[in-house]
């Protein structure tokens, strides 16, 4: 094989997996460790691939391994493949229950279809889901859910994240974690921007009976700067219908459980 076909493929791999590893490249390719890298350094030069410690991510932007939109940003974009998600994971939730809702737009669109869930209480830290539940609690009184915020430092994207949110987290039992995620891949698993998010994140999984796991199509093959959970500790996944067949495998053969909502076509 021609170095050209060879990079070509790599470059394949990175854009469908999400990242490569130089020993499984290896592996794969019948070539050495040093031609690999050779390939991922000229590959690397030509902006194709970002080079990490022992292999390679996708590079979708110029600064898409730590940007970091704010909530108002996010919120905007695939709204009707959030609504369906929403409706699919508040489907999961069962009446007096402990769920943890992390940071995010999905789970914020998840947290406004369990207003009226019997005797459920709800952990977060999410600002802006924790002021939805406040404002439920005022207006509905006992009928809402009870709410617990982790407290923390926020982020641009509205989470509380930090040692003050780490400790409150890691002193609870959940029934279910709902979890967004900046990005999904195969290799990766679940990442994002903020280095004190994913640790968060971290313990919100450790303390969670079970995790499912809320993103749209448009998250996979995304890299972030910081994984925070393998595809392996997801007992959930709740995807829309745009998800590509090769991901769709990947997740049937790694996860607990797919579900894969329909979008609403205009």
């Amino acid at each position: 094989m021609l170095a050209q076909q060879r990079r070509a493929l790599i470059l394949e791999y990175v854009r469908r997996d999400g990242a490569v590893r130089v020993a499984d490249l290896v592996e794969e390719l019948g070539v050495s460790d040093m031609t690999i890298r050779r390939d991922l350094d000229a590959l690397a030069r030509s902006g194709g691939v970002e080079k990490v410690h022992g292999g390679a991510v996708a590079v979708t932007g110029p600064t898409a391994t730590t940007d970091e939109p704010g909530f108002e940003a996010k919120s905007t974009r695939e709204s009707a493949a959030k609504a369906a998600l929403a409706d699919a994971a508040a489907a999961l939730v069962e009446p007096g229950t402990v769920v943890a809702l992390s940071a995010g737009t999905t789970s914020f669109a998840v947290a406004s279809r369990l207003l009226t869930v019997p005797r459920l209480t709800v952990v977060t830290n999410s600002l802006p889901v924790a002021e939805l539940l406040r404002t439920a609690r005022r207006e509905l009184g006992d009928a809402a859910p009870t709410l617990l915020v982790t407290g923390g430092s926020p982020t641009r994207s509205a989470a509380l994240v930090g040692p003050l949110a780490d400790q409150a987290v890691r002193s609870l039992h959940m029934d279910l974690l709902i979890l967004g995620t900046h990005g999904v891949s195969e290799q990766a698993g679940l990442t994002t921007p903020n280095l004190a998010e994913a640790e968060t994140n971290r313990a919100l999984v450790a303390a969670a009976r079970r995790v499912a796991v809320v993103a749209d199509h448009t998250k996979w093959g995304v890299v972030a700067l910081s994984s925070f959970a393998t595809l392996a500790d997801v007992d959930c996944f709740v995807t829309d219908d745009g998800i590509s067949g090769q991901a769709r495998a990947v997740l049937e053969d790694t996860v607990g459980e797919l579900v894969v909502a329909p979008v609403p076509k205009d």
